[in-house]
């Protein structure tokens, strides 16, 4: 594999269209890991602490095509209730994720978008395991470092 440096990487910036959220046959079924007691017709709206970095107002919204992705969504969110996945979907065009792309890693390899519009609940995934004690530590202490560091989640 080659190396890249900064100047040899470009930052791609793929929005994709919104589905119809009436239209039940999908390409992609989206999931959003959360603690947040939702219920079907919900929407996930912008505007709610984040749960990373100073936990300020979040100015987009996440969600992910990949049930891993939102499993450490629901394992790492702020709160105390319980984990949660849910299966939503777009109401306004999303994009990558710049923090799980190329800003940070190659390509989108955890299907990771974002958007600045709501996400309508379609229903919750019960059955899901979660990752081992010792895969969380790493994961939380990880987030930590970079706290302590002040790098924050990418907002622009």
């Amino acid at each position: 594999m080659p190396l890249l440096n900064k100047q040899s990487m470009k930052t791609i910036k793929t929005v994709h269209e919104p589905m119809d959220p009436d239209n039940e046959i999908s390409s992609e079924t989206y999931y959003h890991g959360t603690k947040a007691n939702l219920k079907t017709g919900d929407l996930i709206e912008i505007g709610f602490h984040s749960n990373y970095g100073k936990e300020k107002k979040a100015k987009y919204i996440y969600l992910t095509a990949t049930l891993d992705a939102a499993i450490w969504g629901a394992e790492l969110a702020a709160g105390e209730g319980r984990e949660r996945i849910y299966t939503v979907v777009p109401t306004g065009p999303i994009e990558d994720d710049p923090n799980l792309t190329d800003k940070k890693f190659p390509g989108n390899p955890t299907k990771s978008y974002r958007s600045l519009h709501p996400f309508k609940v379609t229903g919750e995934i019960k059955e899901w395991q979660g990752h081992s004690a010792e895969q969380l530590k790493i994961m939380k202490d990880h987030l930590e470092q970079l706290k302590q560091l002040g790098i924050e989640a990418i907002e622009d």
